[in-house]
């Protein structure tokens, strides 16, 4: 009989009628990439599909509307209701069933804030709403939901599970979290009504949700498995705390079959990085909320929220915390990472960074890219992709950081004979200086796996290796990947090569050489975490921009989370402020056409990236085929190196 590491994570769990292979479920994550004529296309179907392929016990969809005229939240919501939703849901339930998986229907409502985008209406203007209570939601009433809509709503999610069940899902989650139609219910601070659907018992603000799940085990039986997903906290100042998500939970108790517990409020900002817990965050920062609700109910519970590695799963479920752990980005970076944790291969795990690029991603273009996981967002054009190369090559690839080694690795996994030349001692590149910052823990352990699958396939590391065309030439690659990466920009201010100036990735390696109070030019995503960085460390930080805004480079969540941070370590950014000259006392700086001083004992600068573009093109004539990706192009970020070092990668050996 095998002995597995993780047994109680890969015991067999029994929800109503149905069977879950693990205790490893796939939380909800949206689908944007819609046409507007509400039907997921096939690139949802192979997203969610490959989830479960991965061994996931449970797959969640995106939120299906259950009320497309009262109840859609955004233009990209799917109504469950509209008949042409129907063919498309069932293709999505069929690709994940396939795999063995329970296929789940997430079931959403999105309250007093549907309808309220005009785009989403196009002229007919802002729609029809309703919330617990008449309230003023951005610059619009919406008005209390009146008895017969309550009614309407509660036969909407019936016949949202109904369509659910006979699409082939084989269980649906109620979504009664995260500042929806039923967390507005439950709310105690929202919820003031003064009939049986609200006020101060927790039994009528609860009813809502109660009696959904009545009515949907009294349609589907009482062995179909609802899930129920809540907000154990609010997690902010004027919230409600976990002694209301104890009280909801507690209501639960025979209604459903698994209790959900999140946190959050998705309407607060502050605390978007506690419901998608940022990088800012320790691992599994929300399970306390799902440990504490256990205690006091009989219900099975599941937890979600940066868990990713399975021994911390497996401790999570062996001591009793929960009995299910739920994940959404931890199985965009790896898929297989059940399979993975199955078979005794966890440390080739990739671990996700919790830097937001694929839900950033998805809100601006639609799909989900990870930053480190090139599949992601692509899993229809997997399913057909380019086969392996029929022409097997000899590649040279300059540079060991991130771009180069996917580069490296997915030429070594489709046949080719790869060099890997890293002109330091170490695989990882420029971006090593910041695996040790504490919220960059999760980069720092992609990088050791990363370095340590380099190390276990067929590959020709060559480090403290550096590439001239000569080297290059007596190499007698059949193709270059030249991957050589950018260096700081070191800004032409007066004062600059002064005693007390830094390059910023130098002081996040020396900051026992930073002094008490900092100035920090620049106010990217390397200065500003650099300046949370030694704010934990106890400096008192003070950032300059020039420009009116903080760069966030495309990843407009990730700031979300940054913001936040920055006010809770006091971190100061002045916009609109240029460095004039540095002086051994500080920065001199012109703000509103006025001259302020920013005292400061040590000044660092973080202004950009300028790419090593001469010494990538010097290599250009050095074989047959010659590529350039990453940084030596253009300064980007993970996700655009990982996604174009493979799909370069991908293309090589066609002739």
């Amino acid at each position: 009989m095998s002995t597995f590491r993780y047994p109680h994570l890969f015991e067999p769990i029994r929800l109503g009628n149905a069977l879950f292979r693990n205790r490893i479920f796939a939380s909800p994550t949206g689908y944007q990439n819609v046409a507007g004529d509400n039907t997921l296309p096939d690139g949802a179907t192979a997203y969610y599909g490959r989830k479960a392929l991965g061994g996931a016990a449970s797959v969640a969809t995106c939120e299906l509307i259950v009320d497309g005229e009262l109840g859609r939240g955004g233009a990209n919501h799917i109504a469950i209701d509209d008949p042409r939703s129907y063919a498309s849901i069932c293709r999505v339930a069929h690709a994940i069933s396939i795999h063995g998986a329970v296929a789940t229907a997430e079931l959403q409502h999105a309250g007093m804030f549907a309808n309220r985008t005009p785009a989403f209406l196009g002229a007919k203007g802002e729609g029809p709403a309703y919330g617990p209570v008449e309230r003023l939601v951005g610059d619009r009433i919406v008005p209390e939901m009146p008895e017969e809509i309550i009614e309407r709503t509660i036969e909407k999610y019936v016949q949202a599970a109904l369509t659910a069940k006979r699409a082939g899902f084989g269980m649906v989650l109620i979504h009664a979290g995260h500042g929806w139609l039923l967390h507005q219910f439950v709310s105690p601070i929202l919820n003031t009504r003064k009939d049986k659907w609200g006020g101060a018992p927790i039994e009528n603000r609860a009813r809502f949700t109660v009696e959904i799940c009545r009515a949907i085990k009294r349609a589907c039986g009482p062995n179909f498995p609802i899930e129920v997903r809540i907000s154990g906290s609010e997690c902010y100042e004027g919230g409600f705390d976990i002694e209301n998500g104890i009280a909801f939970a507690r209501q639960l108790e025979g209604v459903c079959d698994l209790i959900h517990v999140s946190a959050g409020n998705h309407e607060v900002d502050e605390v978007f990085g506690v419901t998608h817990p940022s990088m800012f965050l320790g691992e599994g920062p929300n399970v306390k909320y799902a440990a504490e609700i256990k205690k006091h109910v009989q219900t099975p519970v599941a937890t979600v929220g940066a868990i990713g590695e399975p021994a911390m799963m497996e401790e999570i479920i062996a001591s009793g915390q929960a009995d299910v752990v739920e994940m959404a980005r931890a199985l965009l970076a790896d898929p297989d990472l059940p399979i993975k944790a199955r078979v005794g291969r966890e440390e080739e795990i990739k671990p996700c960074l919790r830097c937001m690029s694929c839900f950033s991603s998805e809100m601006i273009c639609g799909e989900p890219y990870c930053a480190i996981n090139p599949e992601t967002g692509r899993e229809l054009e997997m399913q057909h992709a380019i086969p392996a190369p029929a022409v097997k090559k000899k590649v040279l690839v300059v540079g060991g950081g991130i771009g180069g080694m996917q580069a490296a690795l997915t030429c070594a996994e489709r046949g080719h004979s790869v060099i890997l030349c890293e002109k330091t001692g170490e695989l990882g590149g420029a971006i090593l200086c910041e695996r040790d910052v504490p919220f960059k823990q999760r980069l720092g352990l992609y990088l050791k796996r990363q370095a340590a699958a380099v190390r276990r396939v067929n590959i020709d590391l060559r480090l403290n290796t550096e590439v001239t065309p000569e080297y290059a030439q007596g190499v007698g690659a059949d193709v270059i990947i030249a991957a050589t990466g950018a260096r700081p920009v070191k800004p032409p201010i007066p004062g600059i090569d002064g005693s007390n100036v830094l390059g910023a990735e130098y002081a996040y390696t020396h900051s026992s050489e930073v002094g008490e109070r900092v100035c920090i030019l620049g106010a990217g995503l390397v200065g500003l975490e650099l300046g949370i960085h030694l704010a934990m460390l106890g400096k008192e930080v003070q950032v300059v921009e020039m420009a009116p805004g903080i760069n966030d480079g495309g990843n407009f969540l990730h700031a979300i989370g940054l913001r936040a941070e920055l006010k809770k370590r006091n971190v100061r950014v002045d916009l609109n402020t240029r460095a004039v000259e540095i002086r051994p006392d500080g920065v001199l700086c012109s703000q509103s056409g006025e001259e302020k001083l920013f005292p400061a004992d040590t000044v660092i600068y973080a202004v950009g990236q300028r790419p090593e573009s001469e010494a990538a093109l010097s290599l250009r004539l050095c074989a047959p085929e010659f590529y350039q990706i990453g940084d030596c192009i253009a300064p980007g970020n993970i996700s655009n190196a990982t996604g174009v070092a493979y799909q370069i990668a991908c293309d090589i050996g066609r002739y």
